[in-house]
């Protein structure tokens, strides 16, 4: 069987969005990795004959024993690539996510073992999310809470941003908002938006790109 860069594209895709609590399916593959729905029907048939992954009658993908190990290896090398442009080559947090894009099907098992040597392990990613699979249930277990959910008047960390989206990232960085920034939740506003305090500075989100940043 040939693992190729599609096979591991759609198979990481399938993990991360189980990662952010979403039951996969056909549509989230299309809308997750931007492609036509006869595309993943193609993807889907290649990947199930391959034994990857399962298809329930009701439609729901998941990953079978080796695809999750495919799956787990890119997220690893992903998360290594990141972490090696900020750390080593001081590239700005929110355009190293597109750069592992690239780069995480290049990276051989011997340079994989050198990052780690180099890196460690521990450590979270530019973006603050942990190696693999995340999943929301896990960071409420660590005490973390949306930022939408944040009560008014209470001061909190941003300890991680959903890392898929580099014009929500650019938008974050520019008000501020990033790992291990403090801030405060000053007021909901009555059109969906909420208003923070950001390095003494009032600031304007709204609600639904507050859903993707976590604090504590």
């Amino acid at each position: 069987m040939r693992i190729t860069i599609s096979k591991e594209n759609y198979l990481k895709a399938i993990a991360e969005a189980e990662g952010e609590g979403e039951t996969v399916i056909a549509a989230t593959l299309a809308r997750w990795l931007k492609v036509s729905a006869p595309a993943v029907t193609m993807a889907i048939r290649r990947l199930k004959r391959d034994g990857l992954i399962q298809v329930s009658p009701a439609g729901e993908i998941t990953l079978k024993k080796q695809g999750r190990e495919i799956a787990d290896r890119v997220l690893q090398r992903h998360h290594l690539i990141e972490r090696m442009l900020t750390e080593i080559f001081d590239m700005e947090w929110y355009k190293v996510h597109d750069e592992a894009e690239q780069l995480e099907h290049a990276v051989s098992s011997d340079f994989e073992r050198r990052l780690i040597e180099k890196l460690g392990q521990s450590e979270a990613c530019p973006h603050g999310n942990q190696a693999g699979v995340d999943h929301p249930q896990a960071r409420r277990d660590r005490g973390w809470t949306p930022l939408d959910e944040l009560r008014t008047g209470a001061t909190a960390k941003v300890m991680s941003v959903f890392e898929r989206d580099r014009s929500l990232l650019e938008y974050l960085d520019g008000l501020g908002i990033r790992p291990s920034a403090e801030l405060e939740m000053v007021t909901r506003n009555y059109d969906d938006t909420l208003t923070l305090k950001v390095a003494g500075k009032p600031v304007q989100l709204a609600s639904t790109a507050a859903q993707k940043v976590w604090v504590a």
